[in-house]
């Protein structure tokens, strides 16, 4: 998440002190992903540093005021206009310690995957009544959190589905092996029926 930018697409609106940024993007993303209020004041620091933002001094009430330049009204354009790169994907914590635990002797890596697809469901069941609830109010001020819940919905949904096709490819690699494991994962999914799904999404 680029904190940076952000800020600048705040400041394009209208100048503001620190407080008044870090409450405007959470009430915009819906506190999605909450803002450090010290991570706010050194990332201005550092867009006055590069001229991108400037000081206008205090409002008289002790709040140091900021506005956007020249310079970062063309950034955040930029920003706004270039693609989200994934060249270096975020780190998926969740496929890390999967990553791990399949190459480590001792790990139920099919207990990880059950634990996580309990959490994952019902977070997808919350973000789902979540969006019910916030498209019946049919307020136009929600369209931006509807974007975020409908995000979070199609991610933990994908996430489910890896979890399955995860699921089927060890107990594959089981019955490879020659170990004793049933025919199926525990929702009914095998590799080959999962990976399609993989196949599809890249046409």
């Amino acid at each position: 998440m680029s904190i940076r930018h952000s800020l600048l697409a705040l400041l394009q609106d209208q100048p503001r002190y620190g407080y008044q940024l870090r409450v405007e993007f959470e009430n915009r993303t819906a506190s999605t992903w909450p803002l450090n209020i010290g991570q706010v004041y050194t990332t201005l620091d550092r867009l006055e540093r590069d001229g991108l933002v400037s000081n206008d001094g205090s409002d008289g009430e002790g709040h140091v005021v900021y506005s956007i330049t020249a310079a970062g009204t063309a950034e955040v354009q930029n920003w706004f206009a270039a693609p989200v790169e994934r060249n270096n994907p975020p780190r998926n914590e969740l496929a890390i310690k999967l990553a791990l635990a399949v190459t480590l002797p001792g790990v139920d890596v099919q207990a990880i995957i059950q634990a996580q697809r309990v959490a994952s469901i019902r977070a997808l069941q919350d973000y789902t009544k979540a969006r019910r609830d916030t498209a019946a109010n049919q307020r136009a001020a929600d369209t931006a959190w509807l974007l975020v819940l409908d995000s979070l919905i199609f991610q933990t949904e994908a996430e489910v589905r890896w979890l399955d096709l995860c699921e089927a490819r060890m107990l594959q690699q089981a019955q490879t092996a020659g170990q004793a494991t049933p025919r199926k994962s525990s929702n009914g999914v095998t590799v080959e029926e999962a990976a399609p799904l993989i196949a599809d999404s890249r046409r």
